[in-house]
């Protein structure tokens, strides 16, 4: 799937794009039925909402899961993204995000490449975010909000929030917050929350300014998320194990555009099991050293 100029020039200006219903119920059906059972896991690579036993974030499914693996690979997420950057991609990060019904906690604001440079020292911005609907999402049960134009700003300044929620995240304050949507408009659209069914996807840029508040609707928004960054740009810090910062710069090469229909072969490489080295850091290789 191609970008067209108007889409360019879009994604220039509001620092994303959306896409209601791109793939088919049948598309979104395969990749849903196979969460439950990613989610009854007891591994690392399932951080829990704080005080719950509900899953806020799964990591890395395309290195163990065939649906997602496949996904990993769709051409309708990859596509656009080689559109914008011009030139090949690598996996930086996968995640199933699982804001579940009456216990999805608060992602508080935040910019993604933010996180990326604070932790994984990622030379650019050029990386971003493609994200796919498992659930419809509604009004009720926790949108992603944006504050279209924010990413025109650049990097701005935020702080490691260690104790809000499970997962740390490099938050923006609320001082700065308050500027930047009356710069976008205020009441009049200086927030967006794109909403529609299963299978729609938004596209937005790693410096986009985003959250989304709890979810205490009886309707589950688990949604995927490929963070996808061009190979020239690869990270140059493992802070964070391998399971969340991906090492592999290989770049991807896409399968056809029914993959998530089809049966194609796909790498499974943790499919045995969580490997040792995807826990490690480069923290844990200077303790070995002193």
């Amino acid at each position: 799937m191609r970008l067209s100029q108007q889409q360019l020039e879009q994604f220039d200006r509001d620092g994303y794009l959306f896409f209601p219903g791109l793939f088919t119920p049948e598309e979104t059906r395969n990749l849903n039925d196979a969460v439950p059972e990613l989610y009854n896991r007891r591994e690392a690579y399932n951080v829990r909402e704080k005080g719950s036993d509900a899953v806020r974030t799964n990591f890395a499914a395309h290195m163990y899961s065939e649906p997602f693996a496949r996904l990993a690979r769709h051409p309708r997420m990859i596509e656009p993204v080689e559109d914008l950057f011009g030139e090949k991609l690598y996996m930086h990060q996968f995640k199933i995000n699982g804001k579940m019904a009456f216990e999805g906690d608060v992602w508080q604001w935040h910019q993604d490449y933010g996180t990326w440079l604070n932790d994984d020292l990622m030379p650019t911005e050029r990386a971003m975010n493609v994200a796919i609907f498992l659930d419809e999402v509604n009004d009720y049960n926790g949108p992603l909000m944006f504050i279209p134009g924010s990413h025109k700003k650049g990097v701005v300044e935020a702080r490691h929030d260690l104790t809000t929620t499970s997962y740390p995240l490099w938050t923006v304050d609320n001082e700065l917050i308050g500027k930047l949507v009356e710069r976008a408009g205020g009441k009049q659209g200086g927030i967006v929350a794109p909403k529609g069914p299963a299978g729609s996807m938004i596209l937005f840029h790693s410096c986009l300014v985003h959250a989304s508040s709890s979810n205490i609707s009886p309707w589950n928004r688990v949604s995927v998320y490929l963070s996808l960054c061009a190979v020239s740009n690869h990270i140059r810090r493992h802070k964070r194990p391998e399971y969340i910062a991906h090492r592999d710069f290989t770049p991807i090469e896409c399968l056809p555009d029914d993959c998530l229909l089809k049966d194609y072969p796909v790498d499974l490489p943790w499919k045995n099991g969580l490997p040792a080295s995807a826990l490690q850091t480069s923290l844990d290789e200077l303790k070995l050293a002193a």
